[in-house]
């Protein structure tokens, strides 16, 4: 804390975060990546808001094991966009696989195919 004698000399900055200005006719702005996650595109912020829906409608279906394997490769996939902001080719390869393993329970659920949809295009169709 500043002593009066600090005070009265002016200005004192202590620590800052983000964007600040100082004085008249400023213009700030200021972008901050609030996720958390390096870099994440708009094609995997879509995939992952879709796998997160899809798990919690997966979470009130029977889990057969193309089910539950399904819902593994969910969870991985999710982890892996929080983590670092994207997926690799290789763990898309294996949601589609394991989305068309459970192709009933794909196929009824509209998040499932949402999920199908942002994977293929980033698969390249």
């Amino acid at each position: 804390m500043a002593t009066a004698d600090e005070r009265d000399r002016g200005i004192h900055i202590g620590e800052v975060h983000g964007a600040f200005a100082i004085g008249d006719h400023n213009t700030v702005t200021h972008n901050e990546n609030t996720s958390g996650r390096p870099g994440t595109d708009p094609a995997h912020e879509e995939l992952l808001a879709a796998v997160r829906q899809f798990r919690e409608d997966l979470a009130r279906v029977v889990a057969t094991p193309p089910v539950t394997l399904l819902a593994a490769e969910l969870v991985d996939a999710q982890e892996e966009i929080e983590t670092t902001g994207r997926t690799a080719p290789g763990r898309l390869e294996r949601l589609r696989t394991a989305l068309a393993d459970a192709g009933t329970v794909t196929s009824v659920l509209a998040s499932g195919a949402a999920v199908g949809q942002a994977v293929a295009a980033l698969l390249g169709g």
